[in-house]
């Protein structure tokens, strides 16, 4: 394959999962990738220091970006990839990459500010939109990108060389990342207290907001994880009751790991992991609270849980795989629009 040299765009107001996508493909993508950076000076530290890396001011919501094109013209890519955290704000950003090169864009949310005139021009021009889901793929559509030029390429997450062991043992721990988790978690959790079941839960991220609610519970707040791993094999469940409609990678991350996981019917979760997690309506902390008290009494459906979502994982979202499809649609985009020119 011939040598593609990609200069990536990270241009977001805090670290998310969007900028988490971005460092995984730094990692895993093939060697005959040349990356480089454009990145947030408030962001610039979250990414390895061994690429060539230009790091600019935010334009996220800005009208203009010419700290971000002047950047990417002293990279001089054959492409250029615009991580996007929702459909509108880093509009600035994919304007100036279409000034430099081919430009795709990866959206990861569907939210965002409605179509204007401006952001249909700048979507329909782009060489190629990568999709995490199929409801992010309709949402290029909407947004102008031709059809043809959408790739649907669905997350990966690293598989670890072994599995968590699973110790029957008591109390059962059940881990949740993300403070929003709480908001259904804490009363589930609430209803297993007054069943008389043991467990304790590990909350990890920012759950600030959630102690008051927690007071009396066996909850505990972890902070921000260094690393999600390690907090992961502490675990014998994950719960993780999303709200959003996109697969949620630490579900995935959870399966990887070969933790049975219970989460919320939200997005493709059903179409995904059916079979490989146990899914209950999103909104509804009674079939949240009957879902733990199943899995956290059954060691035998644990580990039929656990054995399904790790080979789910390995089959369909390993990270290697999500690299390698993002770089021929990237090689794919630079080849159109040098046959169109």
């Amino acid at each position: 394959m011939e040598r593609l040299n990609v200069a990536l765009v990270v241009d977001n107001e805090v670290f998310g999962g969007a900028e988490a996508y971005v460092r995984r493909l730094l990692r895993f993508l093939p060697d005959w990738v040349v990356p480089s950076l454009v990145v947030g000076e408030n962001l610039a530290g979250a990414f390895p220091e061994r690429l060539p890396v230009q790091i600019v001011a935010p334009a996220v919501r800005a009208v203009w970006a010419p700290q971000i094109e002047n950047a990417l013209r002293a990279l001089g890519p054959d492409v250029v990839l615009v991580n996007l955290a929702d459909a509108g704000m880093n509009l600035a950003a994919m304007q100036a990459a279409e000034a430099v090169a081919p430009t795709v864009a990866t959206l990861h949310r569907t939210g965002g500010a409605p179509v204007s005139s401006a952001v249909w021009d700048c979507y329909r021009r782009l060489a190629g939109a990568l999709a995490p889901s199929r409801i992010v793929e309709a949402r290029l559509r909407e947004l102008g990108v031709p059809a043809e030029r959408v790739t649907r390429i669905p997350p990966g997450v690293e598989i670890p060389p072994e599995p968590v062991a699973h110790p029957d043992r008591t109390p059962v721990v059940i881990g949740a990342i993300g403070g929003v988790t709480g908001l259904d978690l804490l009363p589930a959790v609430a209803t297993l207290r007054r069943r008389g079941r043991e467990v304790r839960v590990l909350v990890a991220g920012d759950g600030r907001d959630l102690a008051e609610r927690a007071r009396g519970l066996p909850v505990r707040f972890v902070g921000r994880l260094p690393e999600v791993s390690a907090f992961l094999r502490e675990l014998d469940v994950v719960c993780l009751p999303s709200r959003r409609d996109t697969l949620s990678l630490a579900v995935l991350e959870a399966m990887a790991h070969g933790l049975p996981c219970v989460t919320t019917a939200v997005g493709e979760t059903v179409e995904e992991l059916a079979g490989a997690a146990m899914i209950v309506p999103p909104g509804e902390p009674a079939a949240l609270a009957e879902a733990l008290d199943r899995v956290s009494t059954d060691g035998a459906l644990r580990r039929k849980l656990a054995a399904a979502a790790r080979a789910k994982a390995e089959h369909d979202f390993d990270v290697r795989r999500m690299a390698r499809e993002t770089a021929d649609a990237l090689a794919a985009a630079h080849a159109l629009s040098g046959s169109a020119r």
